[in-house]
């Protein structure tokens, strides 16, 4: 009779000692010993054998997966939706971000988007600034498929167009994302650059202008406010972000008020890596 030994088949006897099962199988996975037998050991599965989606889900946590994420390779119909249950992890990716220890790394290979290719459900919408040093995937340890991610300078929504908005509403409209996370960033250049253009009253060349345009409420909504300038307004200019999706009519606006969609707005700290939720 042959037996299996560390992923390979032997002949009882062929071996003088049994070193154990194979190596990353989990304990109701491996073999039950049942004796001695020509120098070696006989053995058979153990009755309560795990299904294969135990088996991803032990691998996904020893990887350190999102729960999000998890429920994704695990092939479920949807992960976690609940949009406080979301925001937690983003955190917690923050967490591991800021000390340096992501847990995502191989889940951003190419093989790994082999399996989201027909379809996608990412847990969240990122608002965030298309400033280089501002990657969403990166600084909430999230890997391929977890986000939806809008990305443009200034992180502006209110008077951004349809391209913006609409990118907004078919997250939330067409894959079921219930969190919007709006993310402004400290030294912001189109923030710095709205500033600089109210106080010298200069002309931008280009489109520039139209963008610092958007900005300049928020300039005004800060002005006179004890603290930092700069910061104060970057905070402004996330809290009209915010306060513009939550208007967004007919989509997101009835979808705010019934509860099952929840915008809130950050701000990451380049230096630290910190991202403070604080609407």
């Amino acid at each position: 009779m042959r037996v299996r030994r560390a992923g390979r088949w032997r002949m009882p006897g062929t071996s003088p000692q049994f070193r154990g099962p194979p190596i990353g199988v989990p304990l109701q996975e491996r073999p039950a010993l049942i004796g001695p037998a020509a120098g070696g050991y006989r053995f058979m599965r153990s009755s309560n054998r795990s299904s294969r989606r135990e088996l991803l889900r032990a691998a996904g946590l020893a990887a350190g997966l999102t729960a999000a994420a998890e429920a994704r390779i695990l092939g479920a119909a949807d992960p976690p939706r609940d949009p406080d249950t979301v925001l937690a992890g983003l955190l917690e990716g923050n967490k591991r971000f800021m000390s340096g220890q992501t847990s995502l790394l191989t889940r951003r290979r190419p093989q790994d988007f082999a399996g989201l290719a027909e379809g996608q459900a990412p847990s969240a919408v990122i608002v965030a600034c298309a400033d280089s040093r501002v990657a969403p995937e990166l600084i909430f340890d999230q890997g391929v498929g977890d986000l939806f991610v809008v990305r443009v300078a200034g992180n502006v929504v209110t008077g951004a167009g349809a391209v913006v908005k609409g990118s907004i509403e078919y997250a939330v409209a067409e894959l079921g994302c219930r969190l919007i996370l709006v993310v402004g960033h400290s030294q912001c250049g189109a923030v710095k650059a709205a500033m600089a253009h109210i106080d010298s009253n200069d002309a931008l060349p280009g489109s520039i202008g139209g963008l610092v345009e958007v900005i300049k409420p928020a300039v005004t909504a800060a002005a006179g406010q004890p603290g930092d300038r700069l910061d104060n307004t970057i905070r402004a200019n996330v809290r009209k972000c915010v306060e513009t999706i939550n208007g967004l009519a007919p989509i997101l606006s009835k979808a705010v008020d019934s509860g099952t969609l929840k915008v809130v707005g950050a701000v990451y700290d380049l230096k630290s890596g910190r991202v403070d939720v604080f609407s």
